[in-house]
């Protein structure tokens, strides 16, 4: 059996390093739920983008090409950590791009598709800075708690982002995002600031917003979480963690088990990613959703995915990360399956049902309320997915190069992210029908279980 290293069993990490650590997930998931999924990627499909259908594969083009310098980049940058040992300044290197990235995006303007290319230049750097920043605060797990209660930092760092996630959505609703024909916002209020509904600036602050929110929200981890102390510069840093990418990538090779989990995590990320990246656009196009609408929604899969991540959590710690990530991708299957099967006056194409009409209210139609119903349960899927995905990762790689392992993590998640948003949007584009771009996501979930199933689940050793 093999022997634990010291970062194995060392004493946990008091709260307020545990606190600050948390932190760093509801500081950046405003990112990906105003930007990436709810507010931001349905406004520049249905308003900046010439039309829905080139709205979504823009967006999907986009997405994919920030995974290509992720994928290239993660192991790289995981292995000078690795060598100089510290996490934090590469955390606030990769926070700033981040934060000018998303306060880039006030930039895109409804009706002029001109601004549609600063807009995706924005995007890709917002995402290549959340991305890596995530890399890094995520490579620091080890230090703060043992083994056994790894399953549980993950999905409360996961739990806790979908709550900051959720109430950065919650004021944007509420405060900022107001209906262009009444100019008020959900709970009647004038937007805050002066913006103008006409003119979709509620929508435009959500790149704004999201970058005061990190930049908020992270001080505690600069402030209370320990970092692992310096072993040498930056320059030796490169060299030696260059040197040791050949290695590494020859090592994981003789780690089965890392191996066959790193494809599986690969392909089902793909799907995740890209259901999740063109979700909100869906619903804006299929349903005609607002913004407003698109936001409660999102905040209906923010709650099922905030308790998701918790009972995912304890379940990790009771039964183990690979049931719990087996479980999830068959609850995303299924929902997204039959998410394929509904449209905006029909039902499994065989009921016909009422389309939505103007002033119908919200979720009126039938098909609308089953996809509040699917969206919830991918929702509660999605975030034991990731943390269990996570935790695993460090129950499997050798502490002594945990950065190094974490940076093949990301590669894994990102090399061919654009695979899925591309396969997508080529297919969206090809038929013209935004539901068989979804279509192809669901052999991805397929193919990625089928290769974890392989995965035996006994820890490498340092």
């Amino acid at each position: 059996m093999p022997t634990a290293s010291p970062a194995a069993v060392q004493a946990p990490a008091n709260r307020a390093a545990i606190a600050g650590w948390v932190l760093f997930d509801w500081a950046a998931q405003p990112y990906f739920t105003l930007i990436n999924t709810f507010v931001y990627a349905p406004f520049f499909a249905s308003a900046v983008a010439a039309n829905p259908v080139e709205g979504q594969a823009m967006w999907g083009f986009a997405s994919s090409a920030a995974g290509l310098v992720i994928a290239f980049l993660s192991p790289v940058l995981g292995a000078i950590a690795d060598a100089s040992g510290r996490r934090k300044p590469w955390i606030a290197a990769f926070g700033l791009l981040l934060v000018i990235g998303s306060a880039l995006l006030w930039l895109g303007r409804p009706g002029m598709p001109e601004t549609a290319a600063i807009v995706l230049a924005a995007f890709v750097i917002a995402t290549v800075g959340a991305e890596f920043a995530t890399v890094f605060n995520n490579s620091m797990m080890p230090t703060l708690v043992p083994p056994d209660r790894m399953g549980r930092l993950s999905g409360l760092g996961w739990a806790i982002g979908y709550v900051g996630g959720m109430l950065s959505l919650i004021f944007m609703l509420g405060f900022l995002v107001a209906s262009p024909d009444t100019g008020r916002t959900i709970i009647g209020l004038n937007p805050l600031f002066g913006l103008d509904a006409a003119a979709r600036e509620g929508d435009r602050a959500a790149g704004p917003l999201t970058a005061f929110w990190f930049i908020l929200f992270v001080i505690p981890m600069f402030l209370f979480t320990p970092d692992v102390p310096a072993k040498m510069g930056l320059a030796a840093a490169a060299r030696s963690g260059l040197r040791s990418i050949g290695a590494t990538l020859a090592e994981v090779r003789k780690h089965r088990n890392i191996m066959l989990f790193l494809i599986a995590n690969m392909i089902y990320m793909d799907g995740l990613v890209a259901i999740f990246a063109l979700g909100g656009i869906y619903a804006a196009g299929v349903f005609s959703w607002t913004t407003i609408e698109i936001g409660l929604f999102g905040m209906l899969l923010t709650v099922t995915g905030t308790f998701g991540a918790l009972i995912g959590g304890r379940l990790d710690d009771a039964i183990g990360s690979k049931p719990v990530i087996l479980g999830s991708i068959l609850f995303l299957c299924t929902a997204t399956a039959a998410i394929l099967l509904i449209g905006p006056g029909h039902v499994f194409f065989i009921f016909e049902t009422a389309r939505p009409m103007p002033g119908d209210g919200f979720f009126a139609t039938v098909p609308e309320r089953i996809y509040l119903v699917l969206g919830g349960i991918m929702g509660a899927a999605a975030g034991p997915l990731q943390a269990a995905s996570r935790s695993l990762l460090v129950r499997l790689a050798p502490r002594d190069k945990i950065g190094q392992f974490f940076g093949l993590f990301a590669l894994s998640g990102k090399v061919t992210a654009f695979v899925g948003p591309f396969l997508s949007s080529m297919v969206t584009l090809a038929l013209n029908d935004q539901r068989a771009g979804l279509g192809v996501l669901l052999i991805m979930f397929a193919v990625g279980a089928a290769i974890l199933t392989r995965v035996s689940t006994r820890p490498a050793a340092a």
